[in-house]
Order: C-alpha cells, then sequence, then structure tokens
C-alpha cells in the first residue's frame, strides 16, 4: 500500500459535540482548507471569525423540514463519492457543478444520549441522524479519495498527517479512519435498533445486532495467546465499564469480568438495609457476607474461604471506609469495587501501588431488564437479563416444620446469593454469612460434597470444632433431581433448604425432608448460571 496522499482543499463540518471544533477549524484554515459547515456548527466557527460556507450555499436549496433535509443533496453526496481519478466522474462534477469534498467531519446527533436521559418516544425519534449516517458512509466508501471523521479525538491524528504532508493525507490514515466510521454507524444503527424493539415490546427481532466504544485495549485475553480489548455499550448500568480507577495497574481481561461478577452480586444488597461483601475469584464467589458494617461483612466473607480469597476481586455495597481498608490490606487483593471511599481509605489503599481500587458511583439494581449475549460457533446466543430479585418472590413452605425466623433469614440470602454463582450452586449459610460455597459442578451432589468440604477446611484454618455447616441452611439454585443431593446437605449440617421446585421427584424429596425434621421451602424460580 503506498501512501496515496491527497491533498484536503475542501472540508465539510457537521457537528453534534463541538469539543475541540474551533481549534481544528482554525488549524484546517491554516491549511488553506475551505470550510462548509451546517447549522449550529457553522453559526459556531462563524462566531470564531473564520470564513465558513453554509451548505445551503453549496447545494443551492436551503435547509427544511425542522432541519431533516440539508446535506442530502448531489452536491454534497457527489462531491464526497466522485473517484478523483475517474475521468467520467471528473466530467460529471464539471457538468453539474459538484466540488470535491476531501475532508468530512461528522459526529452523529447525540440519539444514545438521549435515550440515557429519559427523553420521550418523540425525542428520541428526532434524535435518530439521517444525514450524518449517508455521508460518513459515502466518505468511508470512498476513502482512497476522501477522509472521514467521526469523532474529535481523531482531530490530532488529521492535522499531524497534513503538517507532515504538505496538506494532505495518507491512505493509511483514510482507511484506518473508514474502518472507524462504518463501526461508529453500525453501533448507532444497533443502539437505534435496540431501543426502537425495547419500544415496542419485541424480545427476538428478526435481526440483533450489538455495538460499542473501546474503553481500552488489553494487554492479552483469559491466556496471554489471546488477544482482547474492553468495550462500553450504550447501557449505562453502574459497574466496572462505568468505574473511576483511583490507583493501581491497568485491569486485565479476568479482572474486568471478574469485577464484574462481584459488582453485579453486590447489588442484590441494598445498603439502605445492611452493609454487605462479596470476595470473587474467577467469576464466582468464594465468600459473601451481611454485617452490621463493611468490616464485619469483610471479615464474615472472608472465613468462608480465606485461601481462594488470595489474590480475589472484592465489592462492597456502601463506601469503603478506613477500617475495612486496613483489614483488606492485610492480605493479597487484585481489585477492590465499591460505590464510593473515604479519603482516609484512599490513602491506605494507595500504599498499596498495584491494588485497584474502582468507584463505581451506585450500585447496579438487580431489577433492572437489559440484554446479556454470549458467543457460540456461527452465532449470538441472546437473553433478558436475570432480574428476579429474593424480595420479590414468595417462599413457599413444602415440609412439616417451616423454617424459624432465623432459618427464613439465612434461607433468603443463600438463594440471593446462589443467583451468582455458576451451576450447579449448593450454598451453605449461617448467621447472614456463606459458609460453604460449591459451584460449577456436573452433579449437584458433588456441590454439595464441595461446599462441605471447603466448609471443613476453612474450620480448619480458624480452628473450630465442627465446620460452620452445622446447623446452617442450604440453597441450590435449581431443584433436586433426586434426594441425595439434599441428604448430602442434611449429612454436612444443614438444617433447612430452599430450592426451586418443580422436579418429578419433588415428593420424593419432600418426603426425605420430613424423615430428617429439615424444612424446606420453594421458591418457583430457577437460578441456572453457566
Amino acid at each position: 500500500m503506498t501512501d496515496h496522499p491527497r491533498r484536503v482543499t475542501r472540508a465539510l463540518l457537521s457537528v453534534s459535540d463541538k469539543t475541540g471544533l474551533i481549534e481544528f477549524a482554525k488549524a484546517l484554515v491554516a491549511h488553506d482548507v475551505e470550510l462548509v459547515s451546517t447549522g449550529g456548527t457553522a453559526k459556531a466557527i462563524a462566531a470564531a471569525g473564520l470564513k465558513v460556507k453554509d451548505v445551503s450555499d453549496l447545494t443551492g436549496f436551503p435547509e427544511m423540514m425542522d432541519g431533516r433535509v440539508k446535506t442530502l443533496h448531489p452536491k454534497v453526496h457527489g462531491g464526497l463519492l466522485a473517484i478523483r481519478d475517474n475521468k467520467d466522474h471528473t466530467e460529471a462534477m464539471k457538468a453539474h457543478g459538484i466540488a470535491p469534498i476531501d475532508l468530512l467531519v461528522v459526529n452523529l446527533y447525540p440519539f444514545e444520549a438521549t435515550v440515557d436521559k429519559g427523553a420521550g418516544f418523540e425525542d428520541c425519534i428526532e434524535n435518530i441522524d439521517i444525514g450524518g449516517p449517508a455521508m460518513i458512509r459515502a466518505a468511508a466508501k470512498n476513502h482512497d479519495d476522501v477522509a472521514v471523521v467521526v469523532e474529535a479525538d481523531d482531530y490530532t491524528a488529521v492535522l499531524d498527517e497534513l503538517a507532515a504532508n504538505k496538506g494532505a493525507t495518507t491512505l493509511k490514515l483514510r482507511r484506518r479512519l473508514a474502518a472507524k466510521a462504518y463501526a461508529r454507524t453500525a453501533a448507532y444503527d444497533a443502539a437505534i435498533s435496540n431501543w426502537f424493539n425495547r419500544q415496542i415490546e419485541i424480545d427476538a427481532p428478526d435481526f440483533r445486532a450489538f455495538g460499542g466504544k473501546l474503553i481500552q485495549s488489553l494487554r492479552y485475553g483469559e491466556n496471554p495467546h489471546q488477544t482482547a480489548a474492553f468495550y462500553a455499550t450504550p447501557d449505562k448500568r453502574p459497574g466496572v465499564s462505568t468505574a473511576r480507577q483511583l490507583q493501581g495497574k491497568e485491569l486485565s481481561y479476568n479482572n474486568i469480568n471478574d469485577t464484574d461478577a462481584a459488582y453485579e452480586c453486590i447489588g442484590e444488597f441494598d445498603t439502605k438495609r445492611t452493609a454487605a461483601c462479596v470476595i470473587v475469584k474467577h467469576a464466582n464467589p468464594c465468600g459473601i457476607a451481611e454485617g452490621a458494617n463493611l468490616v464485619d461483612a469483610y471479615r464474615k466473607a472472608l472465613a468462608c474461604d480465606s485461601t481462594s480469597a488470595f489474590g480475589g476481586i472484592i465489592a462492597m455495597n456502601r463506601a469503603l471506609d478506613a477500617d475495612t481498608a486496613r483489614e483488606i490490606t492485610k492480605i493479597f487483593t487484585e481489585v477492590i469495587i465499591a460505590p464510593d471511599a473515604s479519603e482516609e481509605a484512599i490513602a491506605i489503599i494507595g500504599a498499596r501501588k498495584n491494588l485497584r481500587l474502582l468507584l463505581a458511583g451506585s450500585l447496579p439494581d438487580p431489577r433492572t431488564a437489559g440484554l446479556t449475549a454470549k458467543t457460540v460457533a456461527g452465532g449470538l446466543l441472546v437473553q433478558s437479563r436475570d432480574n428476579a430479585v429474593v424480595d420479590d418472590m414468595t417462599f413457599k413452605v413444602v415440609t412439616k416444620r417451616a423454617p424459624t425466623d432465623a432459618e427464613m433469614r439465612d434461607l433468603k440470602f443463600a438463594f440471593r446469593v446462589a443467583k451468582h454463582v455458576k451451576s450447579n450452586t449448593i450454598i451453605y449459610a449461617k448467621d447472614l454469612a456463606t459458609v460453604g460455597i460449591g459451584a460449577g459442578q456436573m452433579s449437584r451432589v458433588d456441590s454439595a460434597r464441595i461446599a462441605a468440604r471447603k466448609a471443613q477446611d476453612a474450620a480448619n484454618e480458624l480452628k473450630l470444632a465442627e465446620p460452620l455447616t452445622k446447623g446452617s441452611v442450604v440453597a441450590s439454585d435449581a431443584f433436586f433431581p433426586f434426594a441425595d443431593g439434599m441428604l448430602a446437605c442434611i449429612e454436612a449440617g444443614a438444617t433447612a433448604v430452599v430450592q426451586p421446585g418443580g422436579s418429578m421427584r419433588d415428593d420424593e424429596v419432600i418426603k426425605a425432608a420430613d424423615e430428617h425434621g429439615i424444612a424446606m421451602v420453594f421458591t418457583g424460580t430457577r437460578h441456572f448460571r453457566h
């Protein structure tokens, strides 16, 4: 690929986001570039004392229909699409008075921001850009001759090339800008189509598109031989994508994935009701607890599995305080994420240079609707977010013995946690803290036994006479297909069980619970998480 320089003689600028516009326009004028513009952009450029031609003077037609029609004209699109080395194209330009446009600068109507602020249907419709995407796609198609800029971040790159190439751009830059332009319009159209589907309540549209803007290029993916990057979607859900990182190394792919899992889980715990802490390792919680305060919750969560917590991710549902920060820094931790932090806590964490501290501002609402997606070979699996919340469920007692008030409190806690642990899931809980977690096993019986084994290990570590599963409650994310899984939990010391129910053998499982004097409740809601 040669440099294939193309001198910029005329630029069309039409931007909603005017960040850096005037400085950029002044620099273009310094390179003898004629400026053409529209509406508010033209007014801003003129107000800065720069000479600018209104697009209506270029086309011979005024803006009309409240600005809906202004750039959809052959003298605009001809100037963008004409192949400069094609004799037929240049003759057509001459015959119809079409002047070349060598640089297009357009950022689109702020549709995503309009939706994000909760605007009404008609306002959102009016913020769907038509002329902008049309011009962007035209300029990108003709990138052999035309440079297209879709965000202010690229102003410097264009000006650097003009300075280095006597007012010209190179093909390498134009191709990079063209690729970015098509991605921008694709993401823009994806945001519009997904919003539209929500408005008319279509869950499975014939075409589904997703788009995002780069947050950061990552060093590698799950493993060093994999490439990776992190993108933000229009969904402004509080979490790792919106959080402010105060310190520490750059987040890795695995850090981001685990931090998201931790913060989604901590969002289940109402900050007004309780202090709570979640510790995550490899996308699974290894300790969760409520407490009188954050440091109490942290200590209880850590006691569940202090071995796995080493090098883990910690999420808090309240502002990180100094006492909790001191306690956390006693072991190696990768990331802390919380809504906020005190200045003293920030200073304490600051002494650990590699420890990342993220402040998300608020908690994600577990009831909020949304979409999740994962790739499979040749396709996408898309589903609505699991926004079922324990506080909205009816716990139906199905055994002869009903849970005590203390057991019911822990059963609700345990099922709240089960939603965020990989299936098959078994959660032992006692005094609003996990005391054993079994995750991701092919057999529910294995999950029950592994959780009990880890509880025994924790008891040994804490020098307890017996594991905390004795007298605990247990939650299962899905029904027990046979009584054996529940019996394994009873053997570990559980006295009450919560599960969705719905098995063909529910009667058999209930009978076994009654025979052992165990209380059991059904939720009617399953929480598979693969």
